[in-house]
């Protein structure tokens, strides 16, 4: 059986390759900071002090992205960040968050700024369903990330938003779900105290798609590959288009050495692929494969 740091490998690589090319997320500019930070938070540095990685600062992050940005671009962003700090009134503040997230989203197409600006918002607003959706965005996106101190930032953002819809409505699922997830990804705790907290969930409704991924992505983090196999296929048995699921259970079948189930598995997942680059690296593993 593989080491718990071996499947946490296992499970980053195989979201960041497949979430990448198949499930449209939000895509940022190519360029975003380099060369001092790639687009994951990456530092030239990084890994220099005995390989722990600095901990993540979201606005040096967002002053390296400025650098990219055309003149018009930096003017009109200058004059959204003097507006902030010129704003006292709540009112004016979730107005000016709102404007900088849409620049980034907008015009500068990059995703953490603009997640972060709707999330000081919604924190602003007090409004569960916005915190909800700014921390599921970052929990999604959090699947692909490898950076340590990127994720461990983005988990504890994520967490907090969470925790703060929670105390708005304590008996929202997904929001527990979601909050349990945050422990696979930095936040202070054990794996287990999230898979606890999401285990109430699937215990209460065993046909949450939500709870059966996350057990399933939490498993394979604490390294109970059998059990996150059984959630991966229930996932896959509620919800049969779910090609994450099907892709990270064909990843454990190939990582447990069990080289026919994880063909089987690619190749189920590869009818659903559109992506010609993505197509040819699947045939060719599944060649190797068997």
């Amino acid at each position: 059986m593989l080491k718990k740091q071996q499947w946490i490998v296992v499970a980053a690589g195989a979201v960041l390759l497949f979430g990448l090319f198949i499930f449209g997320k939000f895509s940022p500019s190519h360029k975003e900071a380099a060369p001092h930070a790639d687009h994951e938070g990456h530092s030239e540095n990084e890994g220099s002090a005995g390989g722990v990685a600095k901990p993540f600062e979201i606005n040096a992050f967002i002053n390296e992205l400025k650098k990219d940005l055309t003149p018009s671009q930096s003017a009109y962003l200058t004059s959204l960040e003097d507006a902030l700090t010129r704003g006292d009134l709540v009112t004016q503040k979730k107005s000016n968050f709102q404007s900088l997230s849409n620049f980034w989203r907008d015009s500068a197409r990059s995703f953490l700024p603009y997640i972060y600006y709707l999330g000081e918002k919604a924190k602003l607003e007090n409004s569960e369903k916005n915190l909800n959706f700014a921390a599921h965005s970052m929990l999604e996106e959090l699947r692909g990330i490898s950076n340590p101190g990127l994720k461990s930032w983005m988990a504890n953002e994520a967490n907090d938003l969470f925790l703060r819809s929670l105390k708005i409505n304590p008996s929202n699922d997904s929001t527990i779900i979601g909050q349990g997830s945050t422990f696979f990804f930095g936040v202070s705790g054990a794996p287990m105290e999230g898979i606890l907290k999401i285990r109430t969930v699937a215990e209460k409704d065993p046909n949450n798609v939500f709870a059966q991924f996350m057990l399933g992505y939490g498993g394979m983090v604490s390294g109970q590959t059998d059990k996150a196999a059984e959630r991966f296929k229930k996932v896959i048995e509620l919800d049969p288009e779910n090609t994450e699921a099907v892709f990270l259970l064909a990843e454990l079948y190939e990582r447990a050495g069990k080289k026919k189930e994880a063909v089987e598995w690619y190749e189920r997942g590869l009818k659903n692929v559109k992506n010609p680059e993505l197509v040819k690296a699947l045939e060719e593993k599944i060649k190797i494969l068997k």
